[in-house]
């Protein structure tokens, strides 16, 4: 009877400790909206599972990937290492940035522009050599550098997925559910980064349209995608380009046909969308072990879109054994490369394969 009451006195000391705590947060309320099935192009399919597996087991969280000239694969790290993946299948690790390296792209000089979480956005010659570009925007840090691409006049589109929240902190920047994200612009030429798009609910992927007319950008929390118009009658206006997606998206990229290809690391969670409405609910949560909050279900996921927003197809694994936690797509050279910012592996699909995609 006394080993009973004594735990029942520590199971009261620790929830009030857990009540009387303060949170990390300071939640709003949201209304999700009504998730849409997932039907017709959007059917769970096993079309993932046929991708090729590069530098499996040699690699951890390579969250975003790119390929240059001669076919080599460059992919940021867990460790803060962006490894070079070679034709022969060698893996080696290449320059560390003392951060976290996730979206990455070339310039037109061969320059390796790289989206560092902790260090801001980068440049890495040839070479190996490392230039800090911005790490700040009208006069606010940024603390959660995430994806970056570039538009054919050479300035530089890249995200702050928070000014709040640092990368190990994401889920707390979700239930917080306030807009803390910016998309943002680099000019090479005067060295000035200014605020293109703020107040948005975790800017992520970037991607620009290959005729330069506008710029796609995704809202993670909110499971949605923006246009931002560059150029033309709607130039410097902001509409929605994919909502009520079924996941939250992370990276994007466009093709050589002007496809958008969208990363989705996780599918929707009921709890999460229950809590959203519930700002005293969240900020009890932001409170718990990360171990006893919602965790995401294993599943892998990339959708296509056309340059209306209408889908062009989805390519699943539903058992996530062979793909998970996908946060980056990129098209090169006939293929798609998947990244991931846990998982162990590249996958690497030749588009042909795809069922229903048309011409490659």
């Amino acid at each position: 009877m006394k080993w009973l009451v004594a735990g029942l006195l520590v199971v009261f000391v620790l929830l009030g400790g857990l009540l009387l705590a303060p949170s990390p947060i300071d939640a709003e309320a949201w209304q999700p909206p009504t998730p849409a099935p997932m039907a017709g192009l959007l059917t769970p399919n096993e079309d993932l599972r046929q991708a090729e597996l590069l530098a499996l087991g040699q690699v951890y969280g390579p969250e975003d990937t790119t390929v240059n000239a001669d076919g080599v694969v460059f992919a940021g790290t867990q460790d803060g290492y962006i490894v070079r993946v070679f034709p022969d299948g060698r893996v080696e690790n290449w320059v560390s940035t003392e951060g976290r390296p996730l979206g990455m792209v070339f310039d037109q000089d061969g320059n390796l522009i790289v989206a560092d979480a902790w260090k801001g956005l980068l440049s890495i010659t040839p070479d190996g050599d490392i230039t800090v570009l911005s790490t700040e925007a009208e006069g606010v840090p940024f603390r959660f550098t995430d994806d970056v691409d570039i538009a054919a006049d050479g300035r530089i589109y890249f995200t702050d997925a928070s000014s709040r929240f640092y990368q190990p902190d994401y889920q707390l920047d979700l239930l917080e559910m306030r807009p803390h994200g910016r998309l943002l612009r680099y000019s090479p030429e005067t060295g000035e980064t200014e605020v293109i798009l703020g107040d948005m609910h975790f800017a992520n992927g970037v991607a620009v349209a290959p005729d330069g007319d506008f710029v796609l950008v995704n809202e993670t929390w909110k499971y949605r995608v923006h246009r931002y118009w560059l150029t033309g009658p709607k130039a410097g206006q902001t509409e929605v380009f994919a909502d009520n997606l079924p996941g939250f998206p992370d990276n994007l990229a466009v093709d050589e046909k002007g496809r958008f290809w969208v990363a989705f690391p996780a599918l929707r969670n009921a709890s999460i969308d229950t809590l959203h409405p519930h700002p005293l609910l969240k900020e009890l949560v932001a409170k718990l072990p990360s171990s006893l909050q919602p965790a995401p279900q294993e599943y892998g996921l990339v959708v296509a879109f056309d340059r209306d927003g209408e889908v062009i197809t989805s390519l699943h694994d539903p058992r996530g054994t062979h793909l998970q936690e996908i946060t980056s797509v990129n098209p090169h050279g006939g293929h798609l490369y998947f990244g991931s910012l846990h998982n162990d592996r590249i996958g690497r699909l030749p588009l042909r394969d795809i069922p229903g995609l048309g011409e490659p």
